[in-house]
């Protein structure tokens, strides 16, 4: 049973403070689909059993055999937390290489990613190709360390390896961060030097270099990942488990008496707990003393799965009365342990609630975006912001306020067009008749069948006896009119058939966009603004204040379009929408752009800046012979 309705999703789409528009990003087979399986079954659209599974954002049928995504897909997630109501616009994106180019589409619509990372293999390839491109476009990353149980079951490392192991990954990560970091240091120092030798004119003698990268004066610390800064969560997507350090900070705070301040503090690092001073000190490697985090966490989910794996009926009892949990006996029962594990794991620690809750308090809603991320996006290739018309320039504001009033300029980017069968579209889809409807229905059933027997009644009557010869030819001629009629019936069935067949093969393509200022609402005419578009030359033929749907010169690379129909993407699913305010990811039908568009209200809106594409795909289409024989 899904658990939120549509009407309540679009009721969350005009609160743009609890929007959260996040990615998911990985290398291939790190979890990602996983991952977004558990955050869907947080809201009831499928079975936690199904989770990991069920895949459900691979809707495509070549996804599901080869058990890879190559395809984007968005959904829209409902959270609470304490008072707070929160949308989660959630896209699940490719890791393979050769589909790199779906993350750029993805990243585009995004405020913020997570990044995911195998606890086993670390940091790969493309890891660090998904954090350059979450960099590039300006949106807040935060780290999802999964598959933590394959430490566990697969390499069968002690608490205190996991923890060195854990704390390596981490600095791995951090150190690709601190790579883009100061390149772009680099660059930005590049650039005023650049600026400040055309101006400069000094003597030849009078040359001073200064030798400082302008690293020292530049704070990065709320760049890296880190525990105590809350946007790590240590995961197993598979087992249903995730948990972040300030979990256990409050649960401990309470047993040991500490400030839950302070355990946040310590619980990631050098320090560990002095059981008779009931101190938390420094230098835990030096003394030879467990560090906190093993001692207080992984010890904990150590001792669990030991004693699932091995069916120590009298520990799992011991540890589910002290977690004050409820496990199910067809769960306890079961001839698979991981069952039992995935019960017990997703009620003590649940993942939906660890993720999404450090998604929405590290990551920035619509409102939060960066006037540097603006500047970046209204400037295309090497135009400065500055350089742009005083009517595109005022823009600006639109963007920063995301303001969803009637008088605010609508500014749509479309990142991708993908294609969807004509049957899945919603006006297309059998919908379940009303009482009146049936009721309607059934009196001109009635008033058929009464009509029937009236008219065979009739015949009955008017027919005469004939001679049996005469009978006999009446039945030849019977039976050559019932075989005409049959067959005519058959060829008529056989020919309905084939276009109902074709109409359900038919494709429609629609733009996966999201609104950056402004109400998008259905039938509404827009100016869609191609890559090459230049607003300055368009406004001196165009006052600021046209609009679509006024009879106008013609203007390259400009056109107009109606948007015939607004989608609210729901994974495999499309919902009807009236109208979209600023802030939300959609789905919109025929749209005239051929890849990628700037759609907006305003003729002085510029083209967003192209996306950037980090690898040239290897296979574009696999194509395979249709008689191998």
């Amino acid at each position: 049973m899904v658990l939120t309705s549509v009407e309540k999703m679009v009721g969350l789409q005009k609160k743009t403070s609890g929007i959260r528009n996040i990615c998911i990003l990985a290398h291939v087979d790190h979890g990602k689909t996983t991952l977004a399986d558990c955050l869907i079954s947080s809201n009831g659209i499928i079975s936690s059993r199904l989770a990991g599974k069920l895949r459900y954002l691979d809707s495509r049928e070549d996804e599901q055999i080869r058990g890879i995504t190559m395809k984007s897909s968005a959904i829209s997630l409902h959270f609470v937390k304490g008072d707070q109501e929160y949308l989660i616009n959630l896209i699940d994106s490719p890791g393979h290489v050769d589909f790199s180019s779906e993350v750029s589409t993805a990243v585009r619509l995004c405020d913020g990613c997570i990044i995911v990372v195998d606890a086993v293999e670390g940091v790969c390839p493309q890891t660090q190709v998904v954090l350059r491109q979450a960099w590039l476009e300006n949106i807040r990353p935060v780290l999802v360390i999964n598959k933590i149980d394959r430490l566990i079951v697969e390499l069968k490392l002690t608490p205190q390896e996991a923890y060195l192991h854990l704390k390596n990954i981490l600095e791995q990560i951090n150190a690709v961060t601190g790579t883009l970091f100061t390149s772009k240091v680099l660059e930005e120092r590049a650039g005023k030097e650049m600026e400040s030798e055309s101006i400069s004119d000094t003597a030849p003698g009078d040359q001073i270099y200064d030798w400082s990268a302008g690293l020292e004066d530049t704070d990065d610390s709320h760049l890296y990942f880190s525990p105590d800064h809350g946007n790590v969560v240590f995961a197993s997507a598979i087992d249903g488990w995730g948990f972040g350090i300030e979990h256990f900070a409050k649960l401990y705070s309470q047993k040991i008496g500490i400030k839950p301040a302070v355990l946040l503090k310590t619980l990631w690092g050098d320090y560990y707990l002095n059981t008779k001073a009931k101190k938390i000190m420094k230098g835990d490697q030096s003394k030879g003393k467990k560090p906190l985090f093993v001692q207080l966490v992984l010890d904990n989910i150590w001792s669990l799965y030991e004693a699932v794996m091995k069916r120590d009926k009298e520990k799992i009892e011991k540890i589910v009365t002290s977690l004050g949990l409820k496990i199910g006996a067809r769960e306890s029962r079961h001839a698979d342990p991981k069952v039992h594990l995935n019960a017990i794991c997703s009620q003590w620690l649940p993942i939906s609630d660890a993720v999404l809750s450090m998604v929405c308090n590290k990551l920035p809603s619509p409102l939060d975006i960066t006037a540097e991320r603006v500047e970046k996006l209204m400037c295309v290739g090497a135009r400065t912001f500055d350089s742009l018309p005083p009517e595109t320039q005022e823009l600006k504001s639109a963007f920063m306020k995301c303001s969803s009033e009637g008088t605010a300029p609508v500014i749509v980017f479309v990142s991708k067009m993908f294609a969807v069968e004509a049957k899945a579209l919603p006006h297309n889809k059998p919908r379940p008749l009303t009482q009146e409807e049936i009721a309607h229905r059934r009196e001109l059933a009635k008033r058929r069948h009464a009509e029937k027997l009236a008219a065979n009644q009739g015949k009955e009557l008017s027919e005469k006896p004939q001679s049996d010869n005469s009978s006999e030819v009446a039945e030849n001629t019977g039976d050559t009119k019932g075989e005409e009629q049959q067959l005519t019936g058959q060829v008529e069935i056989v020919n309905a058939k084939a276009v109902k067949q074709e109409a359900d093969n038919k494709e429609s393509f629609i733009a996966f966009a999201r609104v950056f200022s402004g109400i998008v609402q259905r039938g509404q005419k827009i100016f869609v603004l191609g890559p090459k578009y230049d607003p300055a030359e368009s406004l001196h033929k165009l006052s600021s204040q046209c609009s679509a749907t006024n009879d106008l010169p013609l203007v390259p690379h400009m056109t107009c379009c109606t948007l015939e129909n607004l989608y609210l993407l729901m994974g495999r699913e499309l919902e009807d929408l009236e109208e979209v305010p600023a802030g939300n990811v959609l789905a919109i039908l025929a749209c005239i752009v051929l890849k990628s568009a700037t759609l907006s209200t305003s003729p002085a809106c510029p083209p967003f800046t192209p996306l950037n594409f980090e690898a040239t795909p290897i296979v574009r289409v696999a194509v395979e012979p249709k008689h191998p024989s």
